[in-house]
């Protein structure tokens, strides 16, 4: 496809996913006392499975860990999953600053740098530490048993590291004894490879900015790139479109591969004529093939 085609149809794409309302949720619970420690709940309309509570399935959105991209723009997503069944979880945390002061992260030119070190792991591990007790209270009609991370982007980095963290090395202060009781991750167009994603210039270097430029990425990358820190041994399932050009199919693949060298099967989904904002499109066939990869673990 031309390279002003494929930019094209992916401007409509975001332009679709970007087009719906903000859902307002029913129940929002503080783990921590920035504003942006929040988790906002969905309580499950209408039916997905089996009656009883409804599995949760834990949203962690993107947007190149800056801070312009919040997680109202994932709202209608949370919703979607929401009327089909499920409770649903869509975690904030702390991004980059506008005007590149991203915790010690290092600006790389004007605009707001990518994620906060150690703040943008430091939220999402104290959200799914608290998890279980905020959504028993919170939301009682989901079965904190039954948990499915997603997360789309940067935030599909996010939940395939938020499960690895039973292997991050000894040292980390985010590392915990043993994994966390999910029933899987569906992570949509992850950035799951930071070497790749660095190769080809993801989000304009977001990973080397998440990990606090390139004086900090190599030794930082142990503790935050989930591409080294297999195998988890919770089931993985990647959804990505074969005509993203926003995190390229490789990116996925790279981190498929690299779960295959260290004995792990990670599922690889790939959607035909399909970019990168889709997924979490309420109005796209791709976001109805993500909540079936969903359900097939969460049920």
């Amino acid at each position: 496809m031309p390279d002003d085609v494929a930019a094209a149809r992916a401007t409509a794409e975001e332009e679709s996913a970007f087009s719906h309302p903000p859902v307002d949720p029913d129940a929002t619970a503080a783990y921590g006392d920035h504003p942006d420690q929040v988790i906002d709940f969905y309580a499950p309309r209408g039916e997905a499975g089996p009656g009883g509570p409804a599995p949760l399935v834990v949203v962690l959105h993107g947007g190149a860990w800056r801070a312009p991209y919040d997680r109202r723009h994932v709202t209608p997503f949370a919703d979607f999953l929401a009327q089909r069944g499920f409770a649903a979880a869509n975690i904030e945390y702390r991004r980059g600053a506008e005007g590149g002061a991203g915790g010690s992260g290092s600006a790389e030119g004007a605009g707001p740098v990518a994620g906060r070190w150690p703040d943008t792991f430091d939220d999402v591990a104290a959200a799914l530490d608290a998890l279980p007790a905020l959504v028993r209270e919170a939301l009682p009609q989901a079965d904190p048993r039954r948990i499915v991370l997603t997360g789309h982007s940067a935030g599909g980095h996010l939940a395939l590291w938020a499960a690895a963290r039973h292997v991050l090395p000894a040292d980390a202060t985010w590392r915990t004894e043993r994994p966390a009781p999910l029933r899987g991750v569906v992570a949509l167009a992850p950035i799951a490879d930071f070497a790749i994603a660095e190769k080809l210039d993801v989000c304009g270097g977001a990973a080397r900015q998440l990990l606090g430029g390139e004086e900090h990425f190599a030794e930082r990358r142990p503790y935050a790139d989930p591409a080294l820190l297999l195998p988890t041994g919770i089931a993985t399932t990647l959804v990505q479109g074969r005509a993203d050009i926003v995190v390229p199919q490789a990116v996925g693949e790279s981190y498929a591969d690299a779960a295959a060298k260290a004995g792990e099967v990670v599922g690889l989904t790939l959607l035909e004529d399909v970019g990168h904002f889709p997924l979490i499109d309420p109005a796209a066939e791709a976001c109805a093939v993500v909540a079936a990869e969903i359900a097939q673990l969460a049920w």
